[in-house]
């Protein structure tokens, strides 16, 4: 395991380019274990994640971030899901996808009637949590995507299939989340702490070169053939995905 640790998390990680947005999701739940693993599942496949562990929390960073959709655990501290859900419902119509580990149709009824859009019962299986998020995405016409593309890059996310010059690139796992999280941030200074947090879903304790090492094994692939670097180090700082050099 890399020089991370799992922890909570408690501040916003970067923004997705403003020409070039991703998806911007807020996820809530008092659970740090359910937050870390859907916060990681979730910024691989290219949303922006945004996280609350409580509703007060939740109610106000819906107001200053407006995100295109909410996942939002009934049961919270202070304020709960459901009186939540009814004051997002009431300010605006973003899709809500709502968890429980409630299972009953009253309980599932009554999660419908404060206005959620979709009932979700834990534990769930995350590639349906996903289907349902993209389902009530596109629905809302957002702004999600199922592909990423800068300068002569291209990734599909739903085939995981990445290409440079129209040729297929054959990348392992890692280095293809690694690539999303770079498509979906063009341009943007990338410091190794928000890698860390985007690629493994651990903060990041500077101990090891792990970040180093995985950017030096993408960019080996994607310059294949003497193609021009498009991941640019920023001295001091991280590292950014700019057609000139930084």
């Amino acid at each position: 395991m890399p020089a991370c640790e799992q922890a909570p998390r408690s501040e916003h990680p970067a923004l997705p380019d403003e020409h070039d947005p991703a998806a911007r999701v807020l996820l809530v739940d008092d659970d740090p274990a359910v937050l870390s693993g859907l916060r990681r599942v979730l910024a691989r496949r290219g949303f922006d994640v945004v996280t609350a562990t409580n509703g007060e929390a939740a109610l106000e960073l819906a107001k200053a971030i407006k995100p295109d959709a909410v996942v939002l655990d009934v049961k919270l501290p202070g304020i709960d899901g459901l009186t939540v859900c009814d004051e997002l419902r009431a300010a605006s119509n973003m899709p809500i996808l709502m968890l429980t580990a409630r299972d009953t149709v009253p309980d599932r009824v009554k999660g419908l009637d404060h206005g959620a859009d979709d009932y979700l019962i834990k534990p769930f299986d995350v590639q349906e949590l996903l289907a349902r998020l993209r389902a009530l995405l596109r629905r809302s016409k957002s702004g999600w995507r199922d592909s990423y593309a800068y300068a002569d890059l291209r990734v599909e996310l739903p085939t995981r299939e990445a290409f440079r010059a129209g040729e297929p690139l054959h990348l392992t796992a890692l280095e293809h989340d690694l690539l999303v999280v770079f498509m979906s941030h063009p341009r943007e200074a990338l410091s190794r702490e928000q890698l860390c947090e985007l690629v493994w879903g651990y903060p990041f304790r500077g101990e090891s070169n792990f970040v180093d090492v995985a950017v030096m094994d993408l960019r080996r692939k994607l310059e294949t053939g003497g193609k021009p670097r498009l991941v640019q180090t920023l001295r001091s700082h991280g590292y950014t995905l700019r057609t000139v050099q930084a």
